[in-house]
């Protein structure tokens, strides 16, 4: 990674090695931000990435933080404070993508599973907003 990290700064091109726990928790903020913005996008039809962040922000935000908090239960994943900001902030920056509930296996899959496997257990949904969501949209029954 090092090495990397040197032949990128040698073309001025920016690199942070993480350790596995600090990528993890970016790995899962990066799979939360496609989750939240394009389940809350599709439950408001036509609406981008920018709609989500500006005019739905309260229910996205409500959103990444029941995952935030879910995954770090279920995953033993310790999130850095702010994840909610700094997915807002990468929002504003791709405001014009469209939003759909698509590649869900790879996706919002992830965290029907852990809700699946919860209730299974006779242990609560740690996710029922991301569930009923799922609902809303006709991605699961």
């Amino acid at each position: 990674a090092e090495a990397l990290k040197a032949r990128l700064a040698n073309a001025d091109l920016a690199c942070h090695v993480l350790d596995d726990a600090a990528f993890q928790a970016s790995a899962f903020e990066k799979l939360i931000w496609i989750s939240a913005f394009m389940l809350v996008g599709a439950n408001h039809p036509g609406a981008t990435v920018g709609d989500v962040e500006s005019t739905h922000k309260d229910e996205v935000v409500a959103l990444i933080e029941e995952l935030v908090r879910g995954t770090g239960e279920s995953q033993g994943v310790a999130f850095q404070h702010g994840s909610a900001d700094r997915l807002l902030a990468y929002a504003r920056a791709v405001a014009h993508f469209p939003t759909a509930v698509k590649e869900f296996e790879w996706r919002n899959g992830f965290f029907w599973g852990v809700s699946q496997s919860a209730l299974a257990e006779g242990k609560p949904d740690p996710f029922p907003t991301h569930t009923a969501l799922l609902k809303a949209v006709g991605a699961i029954e």
